[in-house]
């Protein structure tokens, strides 16, 4: 079996680390900001020093590409993205992206050729963090979600995604979508599973359901020191406690069923008003369609009690839903024989997380390597990997990529 040059990919990785680096040793570049442009562009000079070929589409996807013997045939891609939370680590997504260059590396350092043209995509705005929905740029490539509409999403300054692209020249012209042969991406596990199986290899069989929820809850804004307590109307307290309510509601579906408030808002908030608007997040994820189905009625339901009880009015709104996505049995079975040959410490896992890859599972066949995190930490200046499980994985991703594209004698 092959094996890539780990002490090359650790240095690859380093130095797009520097870009957009944070005081607490992470990484800060934001979908189609100045920090991810200079990150693309130092991608994208070695992709040129490696002899590939480089396009970008209408939404900012960036591809590389190696040409196969057969110029008939659809690509193997391979890929993740660069863009980074806020305060976000180095390894989450720039792993994926800087494998598929390392796969393409040692393949010319080995002399082989394969019969299909291989791929490295760079996906935009997978974070989510500036622009929202996040895997957008996967979601237009895929038809997911129309181009005309992803171009129209606003940050938090009012920049759209179509200004971002032209200032930062990722306005492309290459065609949308297109066959793709298959799709492989190397991802850290953002979770703490194989490091406490004491794992080097996660076999991916797809992706768990998501959904998120936005929620608006309203009571009346009044004086803090004049409204006695049972007179009240308070948005904040309700909300409160139907965070509290959310949270049981995870133990009513555990260990599959999780639910996170990770945004939450007091309209016009004074120090001494009594909040008379609270709009939150709701993130519900579970293995099984069935089960998050009941969860979101719970929500609702639930939630519903509390406002009530309170005399609160509650609106509970679907922002986005991405549904249980099971992975390409073929695929998934060349990452098994990859590191079965390998002889790597391995187990299958699904995928807790959203990934650009569960939008291409839905339009060619698609696998995913996970490598385990330090302490399961990601979305965190303090995420990291060990060198030798970088390596492990992009091991896999290289001779699972290999058989999929075909070697040529």
């Amino acid at each position: 079996m092959l094996k890539i040059n780990g002490e090359r990919l650790w240095a690859s990785l380093m130095a797009m680390a520097e870009i957009g680096a944070t005081a607490r040793g992470g990484s800060c570049r934001l979908a189609l900001s100045g920090e991810d442009k200079v990150g693309r562009e130092l991608f994208s000079g070695w992709c040129l020093d490696a002899g590939l070929t480089l396009s970008i589409d209408g939404i900012g996807n960036l591809f590389a590409r190696r040409a196969g013997t057969d110029p008939q045939a659809a690509p193997v891609m391979m890929g993740s993205h660069l863009d980074t939370q806020p305060e976000g680590g180095r390894f989450d997504g720039v792993y994926g992206v800087l494998a598929g260059l390392e796969v393409v590396r040692r393949l010319d350092d080995l002399g082989i050729k394969t019969r299909k043209p291989l791929e490295i995509a760079v996906w935009t705005n997978e974070e989510g963090a500036r622009f929202t929905p996040a895997m957008l740029g996967s979601a237009v490539f895929t038809g997911t979600l129309a181009l005309e509409k992803a171009l129209s999403i606003e940050d938090n300054d009012g920049v759209t995604v179509a200004q971002a692209l032209k200032r930062t020249g990722y306005d492309g012209q290459r065609a949308l979508g297109g066959t793709v042969d298959a799709y492989f991406e190397a991802h850290i596990e953002q979770g703490p599973i194989l490091e406490d199986n004491a794992k080097s290899i996660g076999v991916v069989s797809g992706g768990q359901a998501i959904r998120w929820l936005d929620v608006c809850v309203e009571g009346m804004a009044a004086h803090a020191g004049t409204t006695p307590m049972p007179l009240r109307k308070d948005a904040l307290y309700g909300a409160a406690q139907m965070i509290q309510a959310l949270e049981a509601l995870a133990g009513d579906f555990a260990p599959e069923g999780l639910t996170t408030v990770g945004q939450l808002n007091i309209a016009k908030s004074s120090r001494n008003t009594i909040p008379g608007m609270v709009n939150f997040t709701v993130d519900l994820r579970h293995h099984r369609d069935a089960a998050i189905e009941v969860m979101e009625q719970q929500v609702r339901s639930r939630l519903q009690d509390i406002a009530a009880k309170r005399g609160l009015s509650l609106s509970v709104n679907p922002h986005w839903i991405s549904p249980a996505t099971p992975f390409d049995a073929d695929c998934v079975a060349a990452v098994q024989q990859a590191v079965d040959a390998l002889g790597y410490a391995q187990q299958p896992i699904v995928s807790g997380a959203g990934h650009d890859a569960i939008h291409l599972a839905r339009f060619c066949p698609t696998a995913m390597i996970f490598i385990p995190c330090v302490g399961g930490l990601s979305h965190n200046e303090a995420e990291d990997v060990l060198p030798e499980d970088v390596r492990r994985g992009t091991d896999v991703l290289l001779n699972a990529v290999l058989t999929r594209a075909g070697q040529v004698e």
